[in-house]
């Protein structure tokens, strides 16, 4: 008898913590689908990124077989929210320059922000990369863009995002972002604005960047 009623206790305990599993997941299940739920009625848009000014500074190339690049800019990149019921935490953002796909500048990192429905943020960050190892077939490429009088630098964000919707807040989300920076010369035309640079190089005009999430 004794013996039985110790098999009882345990299958009480087995079924118990049965239940117990089976609250937790059904919880869990209902919590995913109604965030789910939400971000399809909400369907969040991607934030929009403008680079709206940039001033080359330095873009010095040494020569040799073993080519480096110092570059130094300062730019301006403004991000809009358009969700009308969507927050957006900017919890990272690493920018930094390229030229062709290679890396020119370190990274500056953003202050972090919060960004209503509608709101703009605006940052202007100095870039800068000293003496970076430039490869040689790109060196011979700047030196022909620098001949011809303009030159395509890429600019890049690096981040991480959360979409706010009320008091719920969603999980880190990787955000990338790019910019294209046109500059002239300046003695190309009257129409072209920003100030005077390196190699006598003015930033053309505001550009739209292409965000993915």
């Amino acid at each position: 008898m004794g013996k039985d009623c110790g098999n009882h206790g345990d299958d009480d305990f087995r079924q118990s913590c049965r239940r117990l599993l089976a609250i937790l997941l059904t919880m869990a299940l209902l919590v995913g689908v109604v965030a789910l739920i939400v971000y399809l009625v909400l369907r969040p848009t991607h934030p929009r990124f403008y680079l709206q000014d940039a001033a080359l500074r330095q873009l010095d190339l040494s020569n040799g077989s073993a080519p480096l690049l110092s570059t130094a800019a300062q730019v301006t990149v403004a991000s809009r929210n358009p969700n009308g019921r969507v927050g957006v935490y900017y919890d990272r953002l690493d920018v930094y320059a390229t030229y062709k796909y290679q890396q020119v500048t370190l990274a500056s990192r953003l202050p972090t922000v919060y960004q209503g429905h509608g709101d703009v943020d605006v940052w202007s960050p100095v870039l800068a990369g000293p003496a970076v190892p430039f490869a040689p077939f790109l060196a011979d490429a700047l030196a022909k863009d620098l001949a011809a009088g303009y030159l395509v630098l890429q600019l890049r964000i690096d981040g991480r995002v959360r979409w706010k919707v009320g008091s719920w807040v969603s999980g880190h989300y990787h955000m990338f972002v790019t910019c294209p920076a046109y500059f002239i010369s300046s003695g190309a035309g009257s129409g072209y604005r920003g100030a005077v640079g390196a190699h006598g190089l003015r930033f053309q005009t505001t550009t739209y960047c292409r965000v993915e999430v």
